[in-house]
């Protein structure tokens, strides 16, 4: 393995000031920090049968991932299992002082910011979040409802009961308009995308656009290229990294959002696998060429997961 046994906490920028043994976090643009891996409760953590009914499966799935060190805890309300994630940090007996949770509003037609936030930390049953994000621009009709919907995600955080506020899928025009939010105390702390080899969202354009204006990158889905994706043509990078660093092409591609600042949740009910990725994304980084191989190699193939309707015109942003 690389000699260089630390990682580092970044900026959204992506520059890395200072070194710590753990996996590393990435202070956001309001000064609060966030672990760079997460464990999302979306895709298969999404709630199925009755809603009123508990899904032990999902608690307990996202008990052994607390329990294994996955602190940064991604959920929605539109996902369903916000009250699973609420029992699972009950019955997890981690302080709430050290987890980071995430959820996101759906904007339902109608229904403010506050009174989705307000049921959302009813299911949670915690008195804050860390994160609160809008989950999705594709509800509004012109730039004056993204606007709208910001300023109360504002009055959220204003509160105290979101330390960070951000958004997510949102695309360069989506937070052209964010900004010019009238009175707006600034730009969203984070935008949540999938992000992977096979969709850089135009590495020059979009991902430029984040680190200028200081907004952190989130990635969902970042081991596409690995599960769904496969076969393609950053397998044979993943598979020659993957030797050279003694890890996985799984571990491999999570470094490589890591490597550029970005972070990454992911998710898996096989606890080895889970442990395994807290105990080794540590020991390596990939240098700054074989980002840029696999980068280069992942535009040769083009692949999108999720809101694939919505982003049909123009499927390569």
């Amino acid at each position: 393995m690389n000699s260089d046994t630390s990682t580092f906490h970044a900026d959204a920028s992506g520059t890395a000031p200072k070194q710590t043994e753990y996996i590393p976090f990435l202070k956001l643009n309001d000064g609060h920090e966030i672990p760079m891996l997460g464990y999302g409760l979306g895709t298969a953590r999404f709630k199925r049968g009755n809603a009123d009914k508990l899904d032990e499966n999902i608690i307990n799935d996202t008990v052994t991932a607390i329990k294994n060190g996955y602190y940064h805890l991604d959920g929605a309300e539109a996902y369903g299992n916000e009250a699973e994630l609420g029992a699972a940090i009950a019955r997890s007996g981690v302080d709430r002082s050290k987890l980071f949770i995430t959820t996101k509003t759906s904007c339902r037609a109608g229904e403010t910011v506050e009174t989705a936030f307000a049921r959302s930390l009813a299911k949670l049953g915690v008195d804050y979040v860390d994160l609160y994000l809008i989950h999705s621009p594709f509800w509004a009709r012109s730039p004056a409802e993204l606007q709208q919907k910001w300023a109360e995600m504002e009055a959220v955080r204003a509160s105290g009961r979101a330390r960070s506020v951000g958004v997510s899928n949102y695309l360069r025009e989506h937070l052209e308009a964010t900004l010019q939010t009238p009175g707006s105390a600034g730009p969203p702390a984070v935008n949540q995308i999938e992000y992977h080899p096979y969709l850089q969202h135009d590495p020059d354009g979009l991902l430029a656009y984040h680190r200028d204006k200081g907004i952190a990158l989130q990635a969902y889905s970042p081991l596409t290229a690995v599960t769904k994706a496969a076969p393609g043509p950053v397998d044979p990078v993943y598979e020659r990294l993957a030797e050279k660093y003694g890890v996985t092409p799984g571990e491999v591609a999570l470094r490589w959002c890591l490597d550029q600042g970005i972070v990454a949740i992911t998710t898996s009910s096989n606890e080895e696998r889970l442990r395994t990725w807290m105990q080794r994304l540590p020991l390596f980084k990939l240098t700054p060429k074989e980002v840029g191989e696999i980068a280069e190699k992942g535009r040769e193939k083009h692949f999108r997961g999720f809101w694939g309707k919505e982003f049909a015109e123009d499927d390569r942003r």
